[in-house]
């Protein structure tokens, strides 16, 4: 092999190695977060997280105050299946809003009283089924608010929406790729729910 085929060789092998660490050490997979689920019941207003089909934790959201649906422009959250394309805000103070899926720069305490913008983490959902299909052109998320006396009751504009301590939470545990079902019945009709009776009493009760 001549001198410069064999440091040409040395180059591109060494670029694919570096590459390859990149990837391995921001934890990147191929297939993405396939452990993960979630399952959101309209009728509970709660998330139930499961990782292995075992469940992990259930959280307190709000879902649409228009209702569900899949149409384009309806501020209706979309039933069906889901999952997690991209996630926004990793390290970001919690309270940190976003215009666009950028920082403005303010940091907003639970509950202040005015505006009702995206706080703390996004997590951008695309459909996965025909009937969804629309959802991350209609900018679907998973986000903080501010507003989080109103989480538990149907309050956003299509987003799923949670407190900010539990959206940093959420975040670390999923990655790009775990899917997101939203279902319009209660979550103790769903497979997953039935076996998760302790993990959704300790969501509902506080026991």
């Amino acid at each position: 092999m001549k001198p410069h085929t064999l440091r040409s060789f040395f180059q591109v092998t060494f670029i694919a190695l570096i590459s390859g660490l990149l990837l391995t050490s921001c934890g990147s997979s191929p297939g993405g977060d396939k452990r993960n689920k979630m399952i959101v019941s309209v009728k509970d207003q709660t998330m139930l997280l499961t990782k292995d089909g075992k469940a992990v934790k259930a959280y307190k959201i709000s879902t649409s105050k228009f209702g569900v649906g899949n149409t384009r422009n309806s501020k209706k959250t979309p039933l069906g299946k889901m999952e997690i394309a991209k996630k926004i805000g990793g390290g970001s103070r919690s309270g940190t809003v976003f215009k666009s899926r950028r920082k403005t720069g303010q940091i907003m305490k639970p509950n202040t009283r005015g505006r009702d913008p995206i706080v703390t983490r996004i997590m951008w959902l695309k459909g996965n089924e025909y009937r969804n299909r629309d959802t991350y052109r209609r900018y679907i998320y998973i986000h903080g608010t501010p507003a989080e006396h109103k989480i538990g009751t149907p309050a956003s504009y299509g987003c799923i929406r949670m407190k900010s301590r539990d959206v940093i939470d959420l975040y670390r545990r999923v990655g790009v790729g775990a899917e997101v079902k939203v279902v319009y019945d209660h979550l103790y009709k769903t497979p997953e729910g039935r076996k998760s009776a302790s993990v959704l009493r300790k969501a509902y009760y506080g026991g």
